[in-house]
């Protein structure tokens, strides 16, 4: 263990200790902590599509402290310490890199994702041994619905159960807008409105998978196109003389096909 790392561990023991600890720190449990967990995991990635690279080293500094965190809390009840977590991780990228570890070997795209498939099913069957295959059991319900989309998708598809191309996802796009059009055409409030909602989403999370692109980070960057483009139509209304509250909706679209047009 570097030194670094060891006074890293230290610190938090510190921060934790009953008598000289910080009164915050040691109220804290593992449930307290996990938003401040998503939080800096979000804070990241943030950092990545900004191109901040110093504000990456600080975010990633961050994120090891949640695990820093856990691990104390966890060493306190002696369930595991950091040194379990690494020897564990270890073991995990190794197992799951045989292509790597046990003999060099080039493997496709699409050999690589089997590969991942089978050793993951390995791993689920081991964790449960006495219980049928978990197919969902290791995609967390708390993820993020396209993520989780995402995540199923993929564990189908590697069951044989997809579209042969993304044409056929596509196609089901298509077909679930058509759904959903005749669901709110009867009543925009229903449940079922809902539900084929979702439907359709679920539809365009897989077309996203079929053109390789992660579905939360495509609608994250959306976010932040859509966002962009309207503080410059807030810029454009305001150099006319307008302001957003006071605007018609026709001055705020014809700002916002200016917007477009410019680069």
């Amino acid at each position: 263990m570097s030194d670094q790392v060891a006074e890293l561990l230290s610190i938090m023991a510190t921060l934790r200790d009953p008598e000289k600890g910080c009164d915050w720190d040691k109220q804290q449990t593992f449930k307290s902590i996990v938003p401040h967990t998503l939080e800096e995991a979000y804070e990241v990635a943030d950092a990545i599509e900004s191109n901040n690279m110093d504000a990456l080293k600080d975010e990633l500094g961050d994120l090891l402290f949640q695990v820093v965190f856990y691990a104390q809390m966890a060493q306190e009840q002696g369930a595991f310490d950091f040194n379990d977590i690494v020897t564990g991780l270890n073991d995990k990228l190794t197992r799951r890199h045989p292509h790597v570890f046990k003999g060099q070997q080039q493997l496709s795209d699409a050999q690589l994702e089997e590969q991942w498939q089978v050793i993951k099913a390995q791993e689920r069957a081991t964790k449960h041994p006495a219980k049928k295959p978990q197919l969902w059991g290791d995609i967390p319900k708390v993820l993020p619905a396209l993520s989780r989309a995402h995540k199923i998708q993929k564990r189908v598809a590697a069951l044989g159960f997809d579209w042969p191309s993304y044409h056929g996802a596509l196609d089901k796009v298509t077909e679930e807008v058509q759904e959903v059009s005749e669901a709110l055409a009867q009543d925009p409030h229903s449940a079922h409105s809902e539900e084929e909602l979702g439907d359709l989403l679920f539809a365009t999370v897989n077309v996203a998978r079929h053109a390789k692109h992660d579905p939360e980070q495509a609608l994250r960057l959306a976010c932040e196109k859509f966002t962009d483009r309207f503080e410059r139509v807030d810029e454009t209304l305001r150099q006319q003389g307008l302001c957003l509250k006071g605007a018609t909706l026709s001055q705020m679209d014809s700002a916002w096909e200016q917007v477009k047009q410019q680069k």
